[in-house]
């Protein structure tokens, strides 16, 4: 028997499939996440905008169109928001939610809906492991409610992974680099401690561990301390930001002010002064004027981003935000385009800062990443190699790079 695991979505979402096909191969399947003849296909929703629901009721179809006899079970966001345009759909055997995705395995012979809310963190099978960096889930859910956002709604309230099962995963993985995952990181806290308690254990693992996306209140200096004393962190942080004017933010039910957002940022470059900070904006939200869109376009620059996520405000039904009056679709447009220009030139700004310097990366297919994320084009490297490189000028997306020293370990002196 052959089995699909077909993924829409966000990181969290791959590492919980490659945690079923873990599951499926223990059971005997021949398993791939690639979207070709199956006899079980397994469909991971996304539900993060109406875009992304969209798209998961149309992998229905794609898959049935791979083997129309075969039987189709899906779960995740999308079905937890809408499961009976699911339900309805004809080949669709089974529906499940977004939560307990570790009972999946022994419901693959059952019928019907089946949606179940989870109040502690389910364990899932060691992921299978397809690229050269490792992906770790430690929490999941969200209890911060944006207005925009209807995630918390559908994957319930913050659970975090026992810290020994997330050490026990990371030493037995053997990866180069780890990236913890979860839908909101900031709110990891187990028996043993919370997030820089962890990047503490995890320096007991021969890689560099990455961190996904923080909330601002995550930045402390205790933190800190612990991150850098962890030593194998890898040097980028990407901080959610959303909008750079504190009456936005305030509608938006963001927890911080500017002025705190930046002092986040100064805390981070005090302690790791190479530092990339990321993060998303959204442009064109319900009460954004363009006072307040000006607000964001200077955090561009004093935040001293590397990289912006900038894309326009889209409703999302069942949200607060949704209720206010949208913007017309040409400011959005026009504001998201000016962001994206601003944010291109910070993000040159910021490679231009290290050429000339030489960083570790670890290669992957699509090129090499150092730890601050820079992407670096080096011919020599292959897929799987971590060197330290010469970075010598701009190119594309990314930076062309020489090889200064081969393989080398991934330690706090290598960023």
């Amino acid at each position: 028997m052959k089995a699909c695991v077909f993924t829409l979505g966000c990181k969290l979402n791959e590492v919980e499939s490659a945690s079923l096909m873990q599951a499926l191969k223990e059971r005997g399947y021949e398993v791939t996440d690639r979207l070709e003849r199956a006899d079980l296909y397994l469909i991971n929703t996304c539900a993060v905008t109406a875009e992304a629901e969209r798209k998961s009721r149309q992998a229905v179809t794609r898959v049935l169109r791979a083997n129309p006899s075969a039987k189709v079970l899906v779960f995740g966001c999308a079905s937890e928001h809408a499961p009976s345009s699911f339900a309805a759909r004809k080949g669709v055997t089974f529906v499940g939610g977004a939560m307990r995705k570790d009972r999946i395995p022994e419901l693959l012979e059952r019928e019907g809906v089946f949606r179940e809310e989870e109040t502690a963190f389910s364990e899932l099978p060691f992921p299978v492991r397809n690229k050269t960096r490792a992906f770790l889930r430690i929490e999941d859910g969200c209890n911060r409610f944006c207005s925009y956002c209807i995630i918390p709604y559908l994957r319930g309230r913050a659970r975090s992974r026992e810290m020994g099962s997330v050490v026990a995963e990371a030493a037995a993985c053997g990866a180069k680099e780890i990236v913890l995952t979860g839908v909101d990181l900031s709110a990891y806290q187990s028996a043993e401690g919370g997030l820089g308690e962890l990047l503490l254990r995890l320096s007991e693992v021969p890689a560099r561990i990455r961190l996904g996306s923080l909330e601002v209140s995550a930045v402390s200096e205790r933190f800190l301390d612990l991150a850098q004393k962890a030593g194998n962190l890898a040097p980028h942080f990407h901080l959610s930001l959303q909008s750079g004017s504190d009456a936005v933010l305030r509608k938006m039910n963001r927890k911080y002010t500017r002025k705190e957002y930046l002092e986040a940022c100064k805390r981070v470059y005090s302690r790791f002064p190479d530092a990339a900070i990321t993060t998303d904006l959204i442009a064109g939200f319900p009460t954004e004027t363009e006072e307040d869109f000006l607000a964001s376009l200077s955090m561009i620059e004093e935040a001293g981003f590397a990289h912006v996520h900038v894309f326009p405000y889209s409703p999302r039904e069942g949200t607060a935000a949704a209720k206010l009056r949208d913007l017309p679709p040409e400011i959005k447009k026009e504001r998201t385009e000016r962001a994206i220009r601003r944010a291109a030139e910070a993000e040159e700004g910021y490679k231009r800062r290290f050429l000339g310097r030489t960083l570790t990366a670890l290669f992957e297919e699509d090129g090499g990443y150092t730890g601050n994320y820079l992407r670096v084009f080096c011919p020599e490297a292959r897929e799987g190699e971590m060197h330290t490189v010469r970075l010598l000028k701009i190119e594309g997306e990314g930076i062309r790079a020489e090889i200064a020293e081969r393989e080398v370990p991934p330690t706090p002196a290598h960023a």
